[in-house]
Formats: C-alpha cells, structure tokens, sequence
C-alpha cells in the first residue's frame, strides 16, 4: 500500500512517520519547498534500521511521485497563528488546497482523500469539487481529533486513563463543533454522573478550543502530534479495511436532516473509503446544535465560493 502525504511541515512530517513507523504503508512525502520533504523523508529512511520496519519513504517537489497512491493525505497550507480562527485560513489554503489536488488527481486519480488543511470542513468541500471524486472517497480528518481532545480533557480531569473514556464530538471543526456529553461514559459509567454539569461545560468549551490553546502556547505554530495521529488512524482503517466507526468530515445528503454539507458525524471507513455513515440518536439540544454547526460550514464554503470568483 503506498500513501502520499502533501506537505512536510510538521503534520506531514509526523503523519509520514506515524504510517512508516507503524508500517501500515509506503510514503511519498511531497512539498514545494525545494528539499524540505526529501531531507526528512531520507532522516526517517535512515531511522528504519533502528526503529525496525522495512517501508519505504522517499520525499520531492513533484507530484508525479504520488502515482499509485491508495490514499492522498493534504496537510499543505499555513497555519493559524494566535487569535486565528480557522476561517481565518479560508481564502489562502483554499487555493492551495485546489492546486494540490488538481496536481493530484493527473497522476492518482483513484486515490481515497483525507483533508487536514483548515478551515477542514471546506477544503474537503473544495476537495470533492475540484477531485469530482463521490463522497465515499472524499473525506475530512477533524472528528478524530477532536474527539480525541474531549477524551483527553475528561480523563485528566477525572484522574483515569483517556483511553477508557468513550466520546465523541461532531460537527464542523471549528468553534461550533458538538461534543456529545450525554453519551460519553468511562467504564461504561456516563460522565454525567461523574462530573457536575457546571464543570462538564468548561471541559466540552475546552475541547471546542483545543486547538487554539495550543497555538496560543506555541505562538509559532499549531497542533500536530494529535492530528497526525488522527489521520494516521483514518489511514490505517481504510487501507486493513478494519471497517473503524469513528466521526469524520464527510458530505451529509439527507443524514441527521442535513444537506449537502460536510460535517463530522460517526461513519465506518473501509476499503472503500466511508462504507456506511451512522446515524447516531441525538438529543434535541445535540440535533440544533449540529444542524447550527452544519449551517456555520455553508456560511462559510459561500464565502469561498463568492470570494474565489
């Protein structure tokens, strides 16, 4: 199995290393900066006889390297830097994001793509509108990690490991993103009855601002080791065909009321990409909330599409 990952900063980088690392797929890491993929591509080959994989990672400038890709991971853009909001990304990473894919699609045009690039829920839009690829193979890494945060934030704040937590966040990955705290239990307990509701409001306003807390702390950069790890489990499910359930930004037709929106719900990735979207019972409070999220994503995929004209 062979995946390209466009963009060598320090998502590409990470999520080039995760895939080799894990051996779950031979990379080709791409980025225009003369060098920059090649350079780390040849430190992370020289890592293999230590580590103890056998997968192969090569890094150019040029896309003709991505043929034969099984999936295509897009991380290339800038990032936000403090007092950013994702939106704030929208015109510059949404011509970039069409560029790469046009460049993709001419040497791989059968390959399964994720986006990571913000703002996530409209670059995928972008993706899918440039690609002409079906939703199936189109799709938005986001859910994942921002599920991951909420995971995160609730095992610290009960004292347990975060991985014995069950959550999950939906919607637009953005500032109105939904955790689902009424079915989010640890153990099998609901964090209802661990947590008190005023506490339980900070952690879930926490997780919508995950990431901006951490570009705050950084001050030159963003995330990366989560979101790395996020698309680096997406990748692993499609290509095992491990059919996962977990949410990803994916184009709603009528599911949870919504319509042709991209936003994080609950699907299973297979070999084919988004096998089956799960609808999940929501509580009214939940519903509105999604369907707000939704909205915010068509609010501003408009203001790409009268901005970019």
């Amino acid at each position: 199995m062979k995946v390209t990952v466009v963009g060598a900063g320090h998502v590409g980088a990470t999520t080039a290393q995760r895939l080799v690392e894990g051996n779950i797929a031979d990379v080709y890491l791409v980025d225009i900066v003369d060098g920059l993929a090649a350079g780390k591509a040849l430190d992370l080959a020289q890592a293999a006889p230590l580590v103890g994989h056998g997968r192969k990672i090569v890094g150019g400038t040029e896309y003709a390297g991505a043929e034969g890709s099984d999936v295509v991971v897009i991380t290339a853009g800038i990032a936000r830097k403090p007092g950013m909001s994702r939106d704030d990304l929208l015109m510059t990473n949404g011509k970039i994001v069409t560029g790469i894919v046009e460049e993709i699609m001419a040497v791989a045009p059968d390959a399964i793509l994720i986006m990571v690039t913000n703002p996530l829920d409209v670059t995928t839009h972008i993706a899918m509108e440039v690609s002409g690829q079906p939703r199936e193979r189109v799709m938005g890494m986001a859910g994942a990690l921002d599920t991951a945060r909420f995971r995160a934030f609730i095992g610290m704040e009960l004292g347990c490991a975060s991985s014995d937590v069950q959550a999950m966040v939906l919607g637009g990955h953005g500032d109105s993103m939904v955790p689902l705290a009424s079915s989010a239990t640890v153990g099998g307990v609901p964090i209802t009855q661990l947590i008190e509701p005023g506490r339980l409001e900070e952690i879930i306003q926490r997780t919508r601002d995950g990431g901006a807390e951490i570009v705050g702390l950084l001050k030159t950069g963003s995330a990366f080791y989560a979101p790395s790890a996020g698309v680096t489990e997406m990748v692993g499910s499609i290509l095992r065909n491990e059919n996962k359930v977990m949410p990803v930004s994916v184009l709603l037709q009528g599911e949870y009321g919504i319509e042709d929106t991209f936003v994080g719900v609950p699907v299973k990735l297979g070999a084919g990409g988004v096998e089956e979207i799960i609808e999940v019972k929501l509580s009214d409070d939940e519903n509105a909330a999604l369907r707000a999220s939704a909205e915010h994503v068509r609010e501003t995929v408009a203001a790409w599409e009268r901005l970019s004209k």
